[in-house]
This record gives C-alpha cells, structure tokens and sequence, in this order.
C-alpha cells in the first residue's frame, strides 16, 4: 500500500468500524473483514506487513479521538469471544504480536522524538499507539505485562503539549490494569511508580489527577499495601482544606482567601479523588482514631458548596461526585438530596452546575455498572459456590434507592433551553434503565419529548430507548404516547430561542418530518393503537377540551406530516 493512499483506508476502516454493533449480519460481516485486516497472525519475518498493518490501526484510533473508542472494545470482545473455546486462537496470536510491535513503534518514536524535524507528526504517532496499547490492555491487560517496566518512564515525561498529557494519562491507565497482574514485581519499580504518581498529582491538572490517582488506587490497593504513603497526601490536602475553611469562616471577603484560591480549587478537587479510590475509615489509614473520616469529608465539601464563588461550588461538588462513588450512602443524606434537588430543579441555578450534578450521577451508574459486570466475572470464575443473585441486588438496590430519589428532577432537566444539559439528562436516564432500575413507564412521555430534540445523537439515543422499553414490554409507548406528545410540545417550548414565534410541529428541513414521526412510525403497526391514538389527538381539538391554540398547531402539524402508510389513516 502507497503511503498516500493511507488516509482513504482510514476513513473507510473507520466508516466500517462504526457499525459494529449494527444487525447480526452487519456485524458479522465488520467482524470478518476486520479479522483479516487486523486480526490474522502476520509471517514473523515480513516485517513491512506488520509495520502497516499498526500504521493503519493507529491511524484510525486517532481519527476516532473525538468521537470514543467503543468501537475497537467491541470488535476485540467479538473476536476474542468468538474463539474462546477454540485450540487455535489467532486472534489472540494476533493481538499479542500488535501488542509487542506497538511498544516497539513507542520506542522507536520516542529516539525520532529528539530529531525536531517530524516532532509534531511523530508526538501524534506516539499518542496513538500508546491510546491503542491502552485499548488492548483494557480488554486483554496480560499482553501488557511484559511490558509494563517499559512503559513506567513514560510517567515521567516533560509536559508542555496536549499529547504529553496524554501520554501520561494514558500510560497511567495502562499501567493501572497492568501492575496487578505482575508477578514478584520488583519493590524498587514499585516504589518509583508511586513516587512518579505522586508527583504527577501534586503538579498537574484535573485529568491527570484523576487517573493517577486511579493509577495510585489500583497499585497500593492491590500490590503494595503501601497506606501511610496515601494516608500522608490525603492529609496534606485535607489539612489545607479545613485551614481554608476555618478561615473563610472568620473573614469570608479576606484577601488571603482570594490568593489561596487555586489551592483551594486542588484540594476539593484532589480530596474527593483520594476518597473516591481508597477508604480511609479502615484502619489501614486512620489507625485507631475514633473520628469518622467520611462524615468530615461530606462537612468540608459540603461547606464550599454554598460558596460565593461558582468556580468553587462546583470543585466542591466534583468532590462530593467522587466521594459518593466509594461510600453511595451519603447521598441519602437530607443536606445532599436538598443540594442535589434544588440545582436540578431550580430555574436559575447555574448550567455549570446542573451539568456537574447531572454528571457526578452519570459517573455513579458507570461506576456500578463496571463493578456489576466485575463481579459477574468474578462469580463466574468461582462458579455456582454463591448466590450471585443476592450480591448484585444488594448493589443494585442501593442504586436503585438513589435514582428513585433524583428521577423526577433529571427527568424534568429535559426541559431546558441547554443542550448540554438535555444531553446529560439523557444519559443519566438512559443508564438507569439499561441497569433497570426502576420502572420505565414513567420515563416513556419524556422519552418520547427528547425523540423530538434538534440534535440528531439525541434523539436517536431517546428513540432507541423507546425500541427497547417497546421490545420489553408491548403497549406502554402507546398507552403514554399523548401525554408524550403534549411533553414534547413543552420541550419545543423550552428550546424555542423565539419565543414570540409559535413552536411548529415538523422539521425546518428539507424532510419536513413530523416531530414526532419516530412515535407514530412505532404505533401505526397495531390497528387498535393506531386508531386510539389518533383520535386521542384529534379530541384535542374539541371545544371542550380547551387546548391552548398553539399547542393545536403544534398538533396539526405532526398530524399534517406523520408517516402514513395506508388509505384508511
């Protein structure tokens, strides 16, 4: 393959790749193609084909950059999976030659990196290929163990561009899935990893914090033991943060206050990080202190969110996010729950700080997926010695409690003029039914309202939960669909940026599609439905029903423009 015609098969890797998980026969065929792309053992000593087949994988994970990479997890679940019970595995074959031939590119990349002529080109490469060893450890993390005392210096690395960031950030999370995995490591890699991450904490910004302190979580949780070294950081922070607060207490407008501003916005931000990964009421941390660490936490935090400053409350309110992911019961909290409620309900809050909320939430059901799914594979492993059931209702039950507490003000951030917001809401929403946490037939009418929304991701994401609470359980869309459509018509108000033109109900494009067109393309396959629902609407027009007049065009125009198949509708 000429090297210029790399960029054409990158984009149409990457146009293949996106239907992954398309229908079966799609999805099959994506499989296969990729498998001979990718996934086929190459000849040991071709080392040209080897060299292009990581050009062209690295090529396409850094064209997907923005847009996720669920796609490759996917396509290496599909193939691994499909060759588990198999005495021949040449995926697996496969991935372990990628894998030893990207950390041979790293190093290649990392000598050209000192030639400053192709620095840029080269940096982009180098962030690739560690993204993609990063993807290969997620799924498959033993191909990395061999490596991992090559990729620990990259902790190191000076950083003055995004990429070094990312370099960082990713080796962390390499490294975090890895170490654990290691037999006898040698106590000196250990202790320089530690020293490395620690470094990296007190330092940089928010995303490296983050994942170092994952990094830190998974090293001295599960390898080392090592918890006075967290235990000193922790009190580093926290110390900081109680010394700020006692004197914001005495003097909220004092000058000092304001200089101190940015160690305050670290140690919010770096307290809840440390307590999202590690526990410090064992007594590993605290020895045998009496005081309950969380329950000061929760206080700190808790105290700067009713700050003067904005940039604070929502440090504080990462804080709590992070906090709530090690100890969930903190957010039945009465303080919490009139925190949460009044920034989701309330019309004037800041959007910043709705997005927070909405996030510290969306990060709470991750969470609990993963460790759901975790723990499915633990099970598995030990085979049927436990119930299993009874450890995930324990987990899901907690999750389900929390969401019943906060459903009602997510569901009613649809309503805002903020598309970020909406997005938000919606992907709270929709983790919470994929786990099924509560019943889904009062999110149906809101559902079907953001099916209506001007963003193409959002309303396919609104419609496909519709299919699938529709697959579930027949005839709730329809038994909701009204009251969906008078819901969407308050969305439409609430996105109206004109408010003294009537909201409409088709697409100002060249479709000209009902709003909700996606609604009715689902009921008109039942008769019963079809007919109920349209006369439902049409009643609407009667006198005495005392619809507002432009809730009526609203309703005529979906009724002028829905997707009618037959004479009789």
């Amino acid at each position: 393959i000429e090297q210029p015609t790399f960029p054409k098969i990158t984009e149409m890797c990457v146009k293949m790749i996106r239907r992954v998980n398309d229908e079966e026969g799609i999805k099959k065929l994506v499989n296969e193609t990729f498998q001979k792309l990718w996934f086929t053992p190459t000849p040991h000593h071709d080392k040209e084909a080897m060299t292009r087949k990581i050009l062209n994988i690295t090529d396409v994970v850094a064209a997907c950059r923005d847009t996720g990479y669920d796609w490759f997890e996917q396509l290496l679940q599909n193939l691994l999976k499909s060759e588990e019970d198999a005495s021949y595995k040449p995926v697996k074959k496969a991935c372990t030659q990628l894998v030893d031939n990207l950390v041979e590119h790293i190093l290649k990349y990392e000598e050209s990196l000192s030639d400053s002529d192709n620095k840029g080109v080269n940096s982009g490469r180098l962030v690739a290929c560690i993204t993609t060893l990063f993807l290969f450890s997620k799924i498959r993390p033993q191909l990395m163990v061999k490596h991992a005392m090559t990729m620990q210096p990259y902790l190191t690395t000076k950083c003055s561009t995004q990429n070094d960031f990312m370099v960082i950030c990713n080796v962390a999370k390499i490294l975090e899935l890895v170490v654990p995995l290691m037999e006898h490591p040698s106590e000196t890699f250990l202790a320089t990893i530690e020293e490395d991450l620690m470094k990296l904490i007190i330092k940089y910004g928010m995303t490296v914090v983050q994942h170092c302190v994952s990094c830190l979580g998974a090293v001295v949780n599960k390898v080392t033991q090592n918890y006075k070294f967290v235990w000193a950081c922790f009190n580093r922070y926290y110390g900081a943060l109680s010394k700020l607060k006692s004197q914001h207490q005495e003097d909220p407008n004092s000058t000092i206050l304001t200089a101190n501003k940015p160690a305050l916005l670290r140690s919010l931000f770096t307290v809840g990080a440390l307590c999202r990964h590690f526990d410090f009421d064992q007594e590993d941390f605290k020895g045998n202190s009496k005081v309950n660490i969380k329950d000061k936490v929760l206080e700190l935090l808790m105290y700067f969110t009713k700050h003067s400053d904005e940039e604070v409350q929502t440090k504080a309110i990462i804080g709590l996010g992070f906090a709530f992911i090690q100890h969930p019961s903190l957010m039945f909290e009465q303080e919490v729950k009139t925190l949460y409620n009044s920034i989701l309900s309330d019309k004037n809050s800041s959007v910043n700080l709705k997005i927070q909320v909405l996030k510290n939430l969306q990060t709470y059901l991750q969470e609990e997926d993963t460790r759901m799914q975790q723990a499915d594979r633990d099970w598995k492993k030990v085979a049927k010695q436990e119930d299993l059931k009874e450890m995930g209702d324990i987990s899901s039950g907690m999750s389900s409690s929390i969401m019943q507490l906060y459903l009602k003000q997510v569901l009613e951030a649809f309503f805002h003029t903020q598309s970020s917001v909406r997005h938000f809401a919606l992907n709270v929403i929709a983790l919470t039914l994929n786990q099924g946490l509560i019943h889904p037939v009062q999110c149906v009418p809101y559902l079907i309202a953001m099916g209506t929304d001007p963003e193409p991701s959002m309303r396919n994401k609104a419609d496909q939960q519709l299919v699938e609470i529709d697959k579930k359980y027949a005839g709730f869309i329809h038994m909701k669909a009204v009251a969906g459509m008078k819901m969407s018509y308050q969305v439409q108000q609430a996105i109206n940026t004109c408010p003294k033109d009537p909201v409409r109900g088709f697409r100002h494009d060249e479709s000209s599609n009902a709003l909700c067109s996606h609604l009715y393309s689902m009921i008109r396959g039942n008769r019963q439905h079809r007919r109920a629902f349209l006369i439902s609407l049409l009643n609407l027009f009667d006198d005495t029903a005392k619809t507002e007049v432009n809730m009526l065009l609203y309703i005529a125009d979906n009724l002028a423009c829905f997707p009618y198949q037959t004479q009789e509708e």
